[in-house]
């Protein structure tokens, strides 16, 4: 049973209006006006008004809950104004009892409104320089509606700033609706993004996530690995229309989206496999995460910051890092970024006593050595990722090094690199430069 606040002037309409959504299993409570919403103490699953009812007021209702608003005489300029004050929906009336019903069923997912989350809420840690431009850029940034491309390595928390931006909106009572486009499937993607018409009207699903993000945000990580397909409806999107999939009309929508990145969007535009049009529509502000390796001293307070939290999250609180894994936070070169370093941290803890200090060899990195640092900086604009140059290096090399000086000149251990060839599939080839070796040789 979903509990619905209607707010409707006419009284014969809200009574028979309320009459059908109750022969549906709702329980409904009818009131005349805005300002008797507003005074009400009764808690809703969802708020239906009539535009006439709620004029200057939609601001503070949808406070109360998720709220659809309700026109005799519907034009997309009011659809888009109620969605920019915060309505899950905006629909045309009369209409079907299932219909409507249908529409409450979708708007009652979202939790009645909390307060909002501000940015001092976000761990965005450090002080240096990039650090303190990105914090001043997003406190800038977050109260407009403008698009946001966030740019960074694997691992450096660009969904962490992605949910920073959208705490320092307007729409920060709304939903933010995420995705990271690598992990979907191509033939999926459109689907999942933008919704399948169903063949019964009244089956919410298949909605899609520009839907549900509508009046809120859609973060769109990884958006270089958006198909060419989907990069054309992103853009219709983003000029205030969507269509799901199978529809022939579009319907307004109003959603800010940011978008993220490791990879080199320009260079996609270059080569054809991302849209220029639609590159310029997202980089309207650019705001970028720089690698852990160039902030040595945001390492540590990052590094100290979690040791606290995942001590208190394993009941292993008031430990502390030893002088030598203090020096090798701070010269690790962390190709994996903070989410290589928490998980570094992770297994300190759980593998250490509770009173004791954790010591390098728990954290299990090795720093990097300068031949790595050079080599990291030698071309940078020939890499889209850490992970990319690594890949190169070793395809490059591994004819003339052996494991171990591999390791060496990467600034990594002979285990992390055994490992990393394991994850990015990196064969180990048999060499035929240096002959074999006297051990082989001998069998």
């Amino acid at each position: 049973m979903t509990d619905i606040l209607l707010i409707d002037s006419n009284e014969n309409r809200a009574q028979q209006t309320a009459d059908q959504l109750a022969e549906l299993g709702n329980r409904v409570t009818v009131l005349g006006s805005a300002e008797a919403a507003l005074e009400c103490q009764t808690l809703s699953r969802c708020l239906l008004a009539f535009d006439v009812c709620v004029a200057d007021k939609l601001s503070s209702l949808v406070q109360l809950a998720p709220t659809i608003v309700l026109a005799e005489e519907a034009t997309i300029a009011a659809a888009v104004k109620s969605i920019r004050h915060g309505a899950t929906d905006y629909l045309s009336w009369p209409l079907a009892a299932a219909e409507l019903n249908a529409a409450i069923e979708r708007a009652s997912v979202y939790a009645i409104a909390a307060p909002q989350d501000t940015l001092s809420q976000f761990p965005l840690i450090g002080d240096s320089s990039a650090m303190q431009m990105l914090r001043e850029g997003i406190s800038k940034v977050g109260p407009t509606d403008s698009p946001v491309l966030i740019l960074g390595d694997s691992g450096t928390g660009k969904e962490l700033v992605a949910r920073a931006v959208h705490a320092s909106s307007h729409r920060a009572s709304a939903p933010l609706i995420s995705i990271n486009c690598a992990t979907v499937p191509e033939n999926l993607i459109e689907a999942e993004l933008f919704g399948v018409t169903q063949l019964n009207s009244d089956d919410a699903r298949g909605a899609g996530l520009v839907a549900a993000a509508n009046g809120g945000t859609l973060f769109l990580d990884e958006i270089g690995e958006l198909p060419m397909a989907a990069q054309a409806k992103l853009l219709q999107v983003m000029l205030g229309e969507h269509r799901k999939l199978g529809e022939a009309s579009t319907v307004p929508v109003d959603i800010r989206v940011i978008t993220a990145t490791h990879r080199d969007l320009n260079r996609l535009v270059e080569t054809g496999k991302f849209r220029q049009d639609l590159y310029y529509r997202l980089n309207v502000v650019s705001l970028e995460l720089p690698p852990l390796r160039s902030r040595q001293d945001d390492a540590l307070q990052i590094a100290e910051w979690l040791l606290i939290r995942t001590g208190e999250r394993l009941n292993k609180s008031g430990q502390k890092f030893a002088p030598d894994a203090i020096a090798a936070i701070r010269a690790y070169h962390w190709p994996g970024n903070v989410r290589e370093l928490e998980n570094a941290i992770e297994r300190a803890v759980i593998l250490s006593d509770p009173d004791a200090d954790i010591s390098q060899s728990q954290l299990a990195i090795e720093p990097a050595t300068k031949t790595a640092d050079e080599a990291i900086s030698a071309a940078p604009g020939e890499l889209t990722s850490l992970e990319d140059y690594f890949v190169k290096f070793v395809q490059q090399h591994q004819d003339q090094l052996t494991e171990t000086e591999l390791a060496e000149k990467l600034g990594i251990s002979r285990k992390s690199l055994w490992e990393r060839r394991q994850r990015l599939n990196i064969p180990r080839r048999k060499t035929k430069k240096r002959g074999p070796r006297q051990d082989s040789a001998s069998k």
